[in-house]
């Protein structure tokens, strides 16, 4: 079996507070794109078996595509086994929800191998809190820790991403993140209205002046995203990837050809949303 898994970025994301748990509040929207992970998965005996092609992610049981076999197949009552090659496309820690995304195509690709009455988006949340959203990829308003999903009719819109191979840690974000900086609701429905009409898209993250304190670059790379005339730039989760839009796929492609041409060694891609 083959499989997809999609990178995401967050068309707005504001932190509103921090829970009595510890956990940040989060209001977000999540849009899954055409970029991503691929991943192969065999019916084997017995046991996880786990390849990673492409990536120095280890494959060892710390791996979140390793526990989500683990959980899966466990949860079942070990059906058999899998065995699973993935082909890492999207960099490593770069708010692009890559190895969340790789997790939910393993739980989506075992319930077709090994079909069982299971609570799959309980299992996802288990994983990790944006896993639950890639089971069912699209457009989706969340809130809570990035769990409590609305799903959204199909966004179109072409978008260039950019990461310059600097890791960013979530925990390190939200750490360096400061009380006064937390922020209101998303207007999501005058995002959305904005996108489709190609106007200026009125959202923001709260995360991007932490990121930004510890990584000052990544400043100067949303500026020279603007520069380069795409619209509504923004850092995506907590970095340290960043994007912006286009208004046609022959324009995200020529700003995406430029950035490479001017940052050899980034990783620059022109994409769309998953519609």
């Amino acid at each position: 079996m083959e499989l997809l898994a999609p990178a995401k970025v967050n068309l707005g994301l504001s932190v509103l507070g921090r829970r009595p748990d510890g956990y940040h509040e989060l209001h977000t929207v999540f849009v899954a794109l055409q970029v991503a992970d691929r991943l192969f998965l065999e019916a084997i005996p017995e046991g996880v078996e786990l390849e990673v092609r492409g990536s120095g992610l280890p494959a060892n049981p710390d791996n979140l595509v390793y526990k989500a076999a683990v959980a899966y197949l466990n949860a079942a009552g070990w059906p058999g086994g899998v065995k699973v090659v993935l082909e890492k496309n999207l960099p490593l820690a770069a708010g692009l929800g890559g190895g969340s995304s790789d997790a939910a195509a393993v739980l989506r690709g075992l319930s077709r191998l090994y079909p069982a009455s299971l609570d799959l988006p309980g299992m996802a949340l288990r994983l990790g809190a944006d896993v639950p959203f890639f089971l069912q990829v699209g457009l989706a308003e969340a809130r809570g820790v990035g769990e409590q999903l609305r799903p959204l009719p199909p966004l179109e819109a072409h978008l260039v991403l950019l990461n310059p191979g600097i890791a960013v840690s979530a925990a390190d974000a939200y750490r360096h993140l400061r009380p006064e900086e937390w922020q209101p609701e998303l207007d999501v429905p005058g995002i959305l209205a904005a996108i489709r009409a190609g106007e200026e898209p009125p959202y923001w993250n709260t995360l991007e002046q932490p990121v930004f304190r510890l990584v000052p670059y990544l400043q100067e790379l949303k500026l020279e995203l603007r520069r380069a005339g795409l619209r509504g730039v923004l850092l995506s989760g907590s970095g340290s990837s960043l994007f912006g839009l286009a208004r046609s796929a022959e324009e995200a492609r020529f700003v995406a050809q430029t950035l490479r041409t001017r940052y050899p060694r980034f990783w620059v891609v022109a994409t769309q949303t998953v519609s």
